[in-house]
């Protein structure tokens, strides 16, 4: 399997104590972000055992775990194996009130999201750029809700993998899972989305003129913005 910065943070060594819940909370939201993309093959039990630092027995409880609720499908046979579902569930929260501690997640993205602009502006290169604006045109016209907000997680972590930092692309990927349990409590009119992708193509024009101050500006705002709709359009 390629190995992207996300994708390596995903499959990093687990730690203990709590390898089990760990590795269902990893996969599972490396899913529902589509960092493990529909239809993706996961590796052999032995290989990613080892990869997770884990025993196969843990592994196989946490992938029993993530079958039955509906992230993956084990397929028997010459072909078989461990599949990401089609349509994997995007969010784990039902719409209602937000809560109480939303602010704090909301406070962790702005600190991780501005860090990495810095980085970004400073380290990124013309290919991150390039998939930067390849995302932002899959945001314009999306099928549904759920294809735009995991192209809208694929442009941040975008911005996390061109920081070259391993870490920030794992710290930004735990945040946008955070993020998605948040946003699955709004309505999502097209208008909003359309506004917030506008804004992704400032953020991009920024990066790719290596402009740090104008990049931690415009993501500022758009961050602040995705607070407002939280706060007005929630349910509860």
């Amino acid at each position: 399997m390629a190995q992207s910065p996300a994708l390596a943070a995903v499959f990093e060594p687990v730690q203990p104590p709590s390898t089990f819940e760990e590795t269902v909370e990893r996969l599972g939201t490396a899913i529902r972000l589509g960092i493990l993309a529909p239809g993706t093959r996961l590796p052999s039990e032995r290989e990613l055992a080892e990869q997770l630092g884990i025993s196969r027995s843990t592994l196989r409880q946490a992938i029993t775990t993530l079958v039955q609720s509906g992230h993956l499908q084990s397929v028997r046979g010459r072909g078989g194996g461990t599949f990401v579902v089609q349509e994997p569930p995007l969010a784990e929260a039902v719409p209602g009130a937000l809560p109480g501690d939303f602010h704090e997640t909301l406070g962790l993205r702005r600190m991780i999201e501005t860090g990495a602009a810095v980085l970004a502006a400073e380290q990124g290169t013309a290919e991150d750029i390039q998939r930067l604006r390849a995302t932002i045109a899959s945001m314009e016209q999306p099928a549904d809700f759920d294809v735009y907000r995991r192209a809208d997680v694929a442009f941040h972590v975008g911005i996390a993998e061109a920081t070259r930092v391993p870490r920030v692309v794992a710290l930004m990927t735990e945040v946008q899972g955070l993020l998605t349990e948040l946003i699955a409590h709004i309505a999502h009119p097209p208008e909003v989305l359309g506004h917030a992708n506008a804004e992704h193509v400032r953020i991009a024009d920024a990066l790719a003129r290596r402009d740090a101050a104008a990049a931690v500006a415009l993501l500022r705002r758009h961050l602040a913005g995705t607070e407002h709709i939280l706060e007005g359009l929630r349910r509860g």
